[in-house]
């Protein structure tokens, strides 16, 4: 049966336009509709800094995972990419890691979207809801790969074109008035109430955390590399244009609503999304927006139920999760994997459920702390991926990252830098903890387990 799923393998039937709106659709999600509340009331205007910077240091991480991803394209990339150029441990951790922090993101969404439901039936308890989203959202990622990319497109399209619409109108109303009596606000509200750095540098730092939070899942476009047709054009096309479009969606939404909106009083009312367009004067704002952010968090979940399956099917090849997981479904699916992550779900949503009060910052902090040994790992692989190649085999790469190695250097010492910024934020300190703890539990059940002296037999997979 192993053996049959196995050349079978993974379905290609993945296109550009599937993996861009499918990496945006897993980076808009609560982290942006919710979690930009938080980041503006530590940083308030100087927060579009934070999300530019982070951005372009987002940029450069994405075409370190292109360069072997375009070179080498495989399911669970980074995970494989570990394990070929930094060794089996790191592969075996990386991979892990990366499914932990989905659940753990996926535990935040769920919930989220018994929360949203509340909007429209008070009287529903949310596990209810957060029950039906599971199951919705596992059901379809037993669907072909094509028709999945095809769901999480449209997902991410509704998304898209609402914060499209935002930044469009907004602009109307800052310039000429449009929605506000034909009175143009300007954008004095972003240095009026205290100048731009009204909270000093210390609250653009403290922000940082969340603002990596809300970049998490943008990766996903080298997850997908193993089912995408023609990977060395359509990946290529993707990561380059996926930097532009993060920073309209980031740096541009959230400059129109601080402009027509008092930073002072963002972070106080529920989501800035919402506060904008009533601002606005669009009829049934709140609920318009709240139907957007249900689909963005069912889109995120969708996505890190994909990326999850993907990764212990990967595991699973190299003999370093149960062999089950690496079957597959007639439709080409890691079906045993996705069902799994689901089980552990089912606990994420007991727990949300029992514990409510500090849920949201201490697990986004603790999937932020996850996603960035994943992308420092990304970078030390391609570190080393860079210095095993000859002269020649470096000018033939098809894809590089410019100016290096200094852009890959940069990056990995600001990620090191938002680790030790979240130290001192007593509510993103249990990342710390967790997540440190987690990474050695993993290093000692590799051991136990006798993973590393297994590893030989599945290096040529």
């Amino acid at each position: 049966m192993k053996n049959n799923s196995q050349s079978k393998g993974l379905q290609r039937g993945l296109e550009e336009r599937h993996i861009t709106l499918m990496s945006l659709g897993a980076a808009i999600g609560v982290g942006l509709f919710l979690g930009s509340a938080t980041a503006i009331k530590l940083a308030v205007p100087s927060i579009l800094l934070g999300y530019a910077f982070s951005g372009l240091m987002m940029f450069f991480i994405m075409r370190a995972l292109g360069e072997m991803a375009i070179h080498k394209p495989v399911a669970g990339s980074f995970s494989k990419y570990a394990r070929d150029y930094l060794g089996p441990l790191a592969g075996y951790i990386t991979g892990w890691n990366y499914w932990f922090l989905w659940v753990v993101t996926c535990m935040a969404e769920i919930t989220a979207v018994g929360i949203y439901m509340e909007f429209w039936y008070p009287d529903t308890p949310r596990w209810i809801w957060a029950l039906i989203a599971l199951v919705a959202m596992a059901g379809i990622n037993f669907l072909a790969v094509k028709a999945y990319g095809e769901l999480e497109f449209w997902f991410a399209l509704i998304k898209i074109v609402t914060i499209i619409a935002m930044i469009f109108v907004g602009i109307g109303m800052i310039t000429f008035g449009i929605g506000n009596g034909g009175i143009a606000t300007g954008i004095s509200n972003l240095w009026e109430n205290g100048g731009f750095f009204p909270n000093g540098i210390k609250g653009l730092l403290l922000s940082l955390q969340m603002v990596m939070f809300a970049y998490l899942g943008i990766e996903m476009i080298g997850v997908t590399a193993g089912e995408v047709k023609n990977p060395e054009k359509t990946l290529a096309r993707a990561i380059d244009s996926v930097f532009w479009r993060i920073l309209i969606f980031y740096v541009g939404a959230l400059f129109v609503i601080m402009s027509i909106y008092p930073w002072d009083e963002i972070g106080s009312k529920g989501s800035p999304f919402v506060m904008a367009f009533e601002q606005i004067g669009i009829p049934g704002a709140a609920g318009i927006i709240n139907f957007v952010i249900l689909t963005a968090a069912l889109s995120s979940c969708n996505s890190g139920l994909f990326s999850t399956g993907r990764m212990l099917f990967n595991l699973a090849e190299h003999g370093q999760a149960p062999k089950n997981f690496g079957k597959l479904t007639k439709n080409g699916v890691p079906g045993t994997a996705v069902l799994a992550t689901s089980v552990v779900l089912l606990v994420g949503v007991l727990l949300n459920y029992i514990v409510p009060a500090k849920v949201f910052t201490w697990v986004t902090s603790i999937a932020t702390f996850g996603a960035i040994w994943t992308w420092g790992i990304i970078l030390l692989s391609q570190i080393s991926f860079r210095k095993g190649l000859k002269p020649q085999e470096k000018e033939k790469l098809k894809y590089k990252v410019p100016l290096f190695p200094f852009t890959s250097y940069l990056a990995l010492a600001f990620l090191a830098f938002v680790i030790i910024v979240m130290a001192f934020n007593p509510d993103t300190r249990i990342a710390l903890v967790v997540g440190p703890l987690w990474l050695i539990f993993l290093t000692f059940y590799y051991y136990g387990k006798g993973y590393h002296k297994k590893t030989s037999k599945h290096t040529v997979n």
